[in-house]
């Protein structure tokens, strides 16, 4: 459970600074309350998405993982990170991603941050 945690609040965090970063990532709302929980609730989204359909993207395109000695993961963590952002319109959050390419230095963004934050977070259960 704490794990589950610390990655929530990982992916939070690396959501929040590609937002602060990005001007075509955006967050929207009222206080600074709700978009805190706007932005916790995405880190849910996000982290679902991963855990769920990003395995499966993995495995369908082996061949081109091999072909492009990884970089296809760039490609793959921008297609989550669309994917996200229309979940979360279709949840009402008010996220939002504008465009392929703002999406792929995000993934970037969001996954140097995560990586980092993982590392300095306790992730023991």
């Amino acid at each position: 459970m704490k794990n589950f945690v610390v990655k929530t609040i990982a992916n939070a965090g690396a959501l929040a600074v590609a937002i602060w970063l990005l001007d075509d990532i955006t967050l929207s709302g009222g206080s600074t309350g709700r978009k805190v929980l706007t932005l916790i609730l995405v880190a849910l989204l996000f982290g679902l998405v991963n855990f769920v359909v990003k395995p499966i993207v993995k495995v369908l395109t082996l061949p081109l993982f091999i072909l492009t000695l990884g970089l296809i993961t760039l490609v793959v963590n921008a297609l989550m990170l669309m994917l996200t952002s229309w979940l979360a319109g279709q949840f009402h959050l008010s996220f939002h991603v504008d465009g392929f390419w703002t999406a792929v230095l995000g993934g970037l963004i969001i996954s140097i941050v995560s990586w980092a934050l993982n590392v300095v977070l306790p992730d023991e259960d």
